[in-house]
C-alpha cells in the first residue's frame, strides 16, 4: 500500500512540475507541497529515498526534476541523510555530464546545459554546508559544465580538476580553496568570485571576468590569463609564476599590470 501512495505522489507531483520546466534554471529556492515529510517513519523514509533514487535515472526528465526536488528536502528534513543526498546528486552529475574530448567539444561549442543537470547543481550549491563534516569534498572532477549558472553559490574546497566551466556564471561564488587545476573557465563569469587559495595551475581562464573577485594566495602556475578582465582583482600572494598575460589584460595598479 504504501509503495502504491509513494508511485501516485511521484505520479502526481511529474504532472505538477512540466509547467515550471522553462523557469528551472531561475527559480530562486525549492517550494515544496505541503506533505509533512519529517514525519514519515523510518521505513517510510527508506521506501522514499529508494524511490527518490530510482527517478533520478528515468528516462523521463519530469521524474528526475521531481527526484532532485525531493532529495533536497529530504537532506533538509533528515540531516543525518544529508552528505548521503549530496554525493548521491554529485555522482549524477558525474555519470550524466562527463567531460567533452576535445574534438567533440569543437563540434559543439554552444552546448546548452541539461536542466536536470543545471538543478543538481544549483542544489549541491545551496546546500546547508553546516551539516558536513570537516573531510567531505564535493567532487565534480572531468565533468562538462559548459554553460551553468552557479552564481552564488557555495562550492569551498570542490575538486574541479580538468572541468570545462566555459561560460559559466559563478560570479559571487565562493570556490575558496578549490581545485580547478587545468579546468577550462574560458569566457566564464567570475566577477566577485572568492577564489582565495584555490588551485588553478595549468587553468584556461582566457576572456573570463575576474573584476572584483578574490584570488588572493591562488595558485595560478601556467594559468592562461590573456584578454581576461582582472581589474580590481585581489591578486596578494597569489603565485603567478609563468601565468600569461595579454596586454590589454587589466589588474590592480599596485601589481604594476595596465
Amino acid at each position: 500500500m504504501l509503495k502504491v501512495m509513494i508511485h501516485a505522489y511521484y505520479s502526481a507531483k511529474r504532472h505538477s512540475i512540466i509547467n515550471q520546466l522553462p523557469f528551472i534554471n531561475i527559480i530562486p529556492q525549492i517550494v515544496f507541497n505541503q506533505d509533512k515529510t519529517r514525519n514519515l517513519s523510518h521505513r517510510a523514509l527508506q521506501q522514499c529515498l529508494r524511490l527518490a533514487i530510482e527517478h533520478l535515472n528515468h528516462p523521463t526528465i519530469e521524474n528526475r526534476l521531481v527526484a532532485i526536488y525531493d532529495l533536497e528536502k529530504f537532506a533538509h528534513d533528515y540531516p543525518q541523510h544529508h552528505w548521503k543526498i549530496i554525493a548521491i546528486l554529485t555522482n549524477f552529475v558525474r555519470n550524466n555530464a562527463p567531460v567533452v574530448i576535445p574534438e567533440e567539444s569543437t563540434s559543439q561549442p554552444s552546448l546548452t546545459i541539461c536542466t536536470d543537470i543545471q538543478l543538481a547543481l544549483t542544489v549541491i550549491g545551496r546546500r546547508e554546508v553546516q551539516k558536513e563534516l570537516e573531510n567531505e569534498q564535493i567532487d565534480l572532477s572531468h565533468t562538462d559544465l559548459r554553460g551553468v549558472n552557479l552564481n552564488q553559490a557555495n562550492l569551498e574546497l570542490t575538486n574541479f580538476y580538468q572541468v570545462n566551466l566555459s561560460g559559466a556564471n559563478l560570479s559571487g561564488a565562493n570556490l575558496s580553496g578549490a581545485i580547478l587545476s587545468a579546468a577550462n573557465l574560458s569566457e566564464a563569469n567570475l566577477s566577485g568570485a572568492n577564489l582565495s587559495g584555490a588551485i588553478l595551475s595549468a587553468a584556461n581562464l582566457s576572456g573570463a571576468n575576474l573584476s572584483g573577485a578574490n584570488l588572493s594566495k591562488s595558485n595560478l602556475y601556467l594559468a592562461n590569463l590573456c584578454e581576461a578582465i582582472i581589474y580590481e582583482t585581489k591578486l596578494d600572494g597569489a603565485n603567478l609564476r609563468e601565468a600569461q598575460f595579454s596586454i590589454t589584460d587589466t589588474v590592480s595598479p599596485e601589481l604594476g599590470y595596465v
